[in-house]
């Protein structure tokens, strides 16, 4: 299946049925009085997060919505039905956010571009989740219910009120325990590939990675998903790369784990470049909780590996610093058993005190 995670819909509710215009007709009656009854209302749009989908995918191919107009009113003051609501559904970790409208004062004299602001109208988290983001519209009345001392064979009647319609934009989060941040070529893959069942693609080349991987681990028999972005470059944050989109895919994780390649030019310089994007990039990730990680430990000699490690211990400000292999193995475990611990404790923003609440949906 493709991975999306963004899509620009088109939405629209339901408009309300017409009302009748009907008089009753009965035998010996000879002026029976108006009896129209009123339009039903129009279907709403609701979304609805669903366990099972991880991608926006199908909203490629479909991305115009309309729910169902309400039936018009009948005689004998008999109300019409109403529309039936359209149900969208779309995968936890999915944000809905207006279209993106122009700020005023930020156009610039040069080449005439302009800031754009998209405000968030939804955040789905949990499983079963709804909103009703458009209403349908309200049935238009009947001629009975224009009836007066005055007026009392009215022909008028309502036409029903409009729906409501938007275009709006899918924003696909993923929601992971663990997030794997790194340079291009760190070994990312290769990790989640020996600690998961995913078959994330794996090469001797940077970006072989172009989408977010979801992996499941199991360790001293605990479950926690793990979440691998393609690799982060310098201006990530302000989109390079589409860097900005990727990070997107990391804030809602608990812990994060930073691979850094023992092979590569300058290891300290990839950590302070990948530490920066993700300060610069806001949504406290910077502020998570952060292993770091020195990968490819069977390609170098034992005693450079652990020169390089001082090295990071005193740039990340850090205890200690991991030696793994991803293609072996070796050292991952003792990775795994720091991880553990790191999810028990409080995410940020709850208190350690705070009483026990129920376990939030988690996709494994």
């Amino acid at each position: 299946m493709h991975f999306l995670d963004q899509a620009k819909i088109y939405i629209k509710s339901g408009w309300g049925g017409p009302g009748a215009v009907s008089f009753r007709r009965e035998k010996y009656v000879e002026y029976g009085g108006p009896d129209g009854g009123n339009g039903g209302k129009g279907g709403d749009i609701i979304f609805e997060a669903v366990a099972g989908l991880n991608t926006l995918i199908d909203f490629r191919y479909t991305q115009h919505f309309k729910a169902q107009r309400g039936q018009p009113g009948m005689g004998k003051n008999r109300y019409g039905a109403g529309g039936d609501d359209l149900v969208i559904k779309v995968p936890v970790g999915t944000q809905i956010l207006s279209d993106p409208t122009p700020i005023e004062g930020t156009e610039d004299e040069e080449d005439g571009s302009m800031e754009y602001e998209q405000e968030l109208l939804a955040d789905f988290t949990e499983v079963g989740q709804r909103i009703t983001l458009l209403r349908g519209g309200d049935g238009g009345r009947g001629n009975l219910s224009y009836k007066t001392s005055t007026n009392r064979a009215p022909r008028q009647h309502g036409t029903g009120w409009p729906g409501q319609e938007m275009w709006v934009w899918l924003r696909l989060k993923l929601l992971a325990d663990v997030g794997l941040v790194g340079m291009p070529n760190a070994g990312k893959s290769t990790l989640i590939n020996q600690v998961t069942n995913t078959k994330a693609k794996v090469g001797a080349y940077a970006f072989t990675t172009t989408k977010p991987q979801l992996g499941v681990v199991l360790h001293r028999d605990r479950e926690f998903v793990l979440a691998d972005i393609p690799g982060l470059i310098e201006g990530a944050a302000e989109g390079t790369g589409i860097g900005d989109r990727f990070l997107g895919h990391i804030e809602r994780c608990r812990v994060l784990l930073h691979l850094i390649d023992a092979t590569g030019d300058d290891p300290v310089d990839a950590f302070r470049i990948v530490t920066d994007e993700l300060a610069a990039y806001g949504g406290g990730l910077d502020e998570k909780p952060q292993l770091v990680a020195l990968n490819k430990g069977d390609l170098l000699g034992q005693e450079l590996m652990e020169d390089i490690a001082s090295q990071l211990r005193e740039e990340a400000g850090v205890e200690d610093v991991f030696i793994i292999s991803g293609a072996t193995g070796d050292g991952v475990g003792a990775l795994l058993d720091a991880v553990l611990p790191m999810l028990d404790a409080p995410a940020q923003g709850e208190e350690e005190d705070a009483p026990e609440a129920e376990k939030p949906w988690s996709p494994i």
